[in-house]
């Protein structure tokens, strides 16, 4: 179980610092329609989970699983690609920056949409996703990641059958820390605990981690970073490559 493995590694402070960013939550919500009955595939600690809405979570790390709040919808530990459900058992699936981590996502999106009539999953462009200053100034070594690997948003959107693609923008206050999460406060990276809820970072050797962040750290001290990021400060949003396929519930 890759997933489950790479979770109950890197998820141990997880609740911390990936907390659900509201401009992120109403556009999933959005998309969720008028689904009432949803199931949460890789569903973590529970994040963009609508109290509105009765959720089923999947989730096969105990260590992510353990960290879900008192209350949270109930958790199945199960994978992706074989769902415990009958066909269209709920009214929507949702898959929340999930889908790079599962080791076969072409079979479980196809889960996703034998279980569910709507199909809602945040997913991310690869190639607008490296843009990231972080990874392409400090940290290239992130794209070799067999979570690099994701299938492009075309063939998620056709394994769903998806109506529409959105752009989702990241705000430079987003409080969900993703990898792009900070691209308007680098000085955040500094922080191993933040790392290590990346899951791109928190994979690559320790040491080479310390030294590029080092890099970054020195770079923040004598302006380098300001002076070649300059046009970033001036922003509010930017697209880190993050997309909203949608298939709407009936």
């Amino acid at each position: 179980m890759a997933q489950e493995a790479t979770y109950d590694t890197i998820g141990r402070a997880y609740v911390r610092h990936r907390r659900p960013d509201p401009r992120i939550a109403a556009q999933i919500d959005a998309a969720l329609g008028n689904a009432e009955s949803v199931v949460n595939v890789g569903a973590g600690t529970g994040s963009y989970e609508a109290g509105r809405r009765r959720v089923v979570a999947v989730e096969p790390s105990a260590v992510m699983v353990a960290q879900r709040p008192v209350g949270a919808a109930p958790a199945l530990r199960a994978l992706a690609g074989g769902l415990p459900f009958a066909d269209r058992t709920f009214d929507a699936a949702m898959a929340i920056l999930t889908v790079h981590h599962w080791p076969d996502a072409i079979a479980g999106l196809a889960e996703l949409r034998r279980v569910a009539g709507g199909v809602v999953v945040l997913t991310f462009d690869p190639a607008v996703h490296a843009e990231h200053w972080l990874i392409r100034e400090y940290l290239p070594e992130t794209t070799t990641l067999d979570t690099w690997r994701t299938p492009p948003v075309g063939a998620v959107a056709e394994a769903v059958d998806a109506e529409r693609v959105e752009v989702v923008p990241i705000p430079a206050d987003c409080v969900d820390g993703f990898n792009w999460a900070y691209w308007r406060r680098p000085e955040a990276y500094l922080d191993p605990d933040v790392r290590a809820c990346i899951s791109g970072l928190a994979q690559l050797p320790g040491r080479l981690v310390a030294e590029r962040m080092e890099r970054l750290a020195a770079d923040l001290a004598d302006g380098t970073w300001h002076a070649r990021h300059e046009e970033l400060t001036r922003l509010d949003v930017v697209d880190g490559g993050f997309r909203l396929v949608v298939r709407p519930p009936g």
